[in-house]
């Protein structure tokens, strides 16, 4: 693998490894917020909130839409819509304290059903 996409995937890695970042990516998964919104919902200080979609924006995974006075953030990157959605299946069976070869068994048998 070229040395340059090994440095990526760890730069994308360490920009979802921050908590306070992947729980504002979780929400902005279901719709667009303001940082008053995600202040509200996470229940962090808002320039907490801020520095995050700081990080987020300069990486281009969140846009920011100003209307008058109101800015509105949305997740764009439809990789990282998919990564995060990949990590949420993967890690499911965890919080349903199964093992994962159940997780397995589970996902074939409903992958059947269809």
């Amino acid at each position: 693998m070229q040395k340059r996409i090994l440095e990526e995937l760890s730069h994308i890695f360490k920009l979802l490894s921050a908590e306070k970042r992947l729980a504002i990516l979780m929400l902005l998964q279901e719709r667009s917020y303001t940082v008053s919104e995600l202040v509200e919902q996470l229940e962090m200080e808002q320039s907490a909130v801020s520095h995050q979609l700081k990080a987020l924006r300069e990486e281009q995974v969140v846009t920011a839409e100003k209307v008058g006075r109101t800015v509105t953030y949305r997740l764009t990157d439809s990789h990282i819509i998919d990564l995060l959605e990949n990590a949420e299946e993967h890690v499911s069976h965890l919080v349903k304290n199964e093992t994962h070869a159940q997780w397995l068994a589970e996902e074939a048998s409903h992958q059947n059903s269809k």
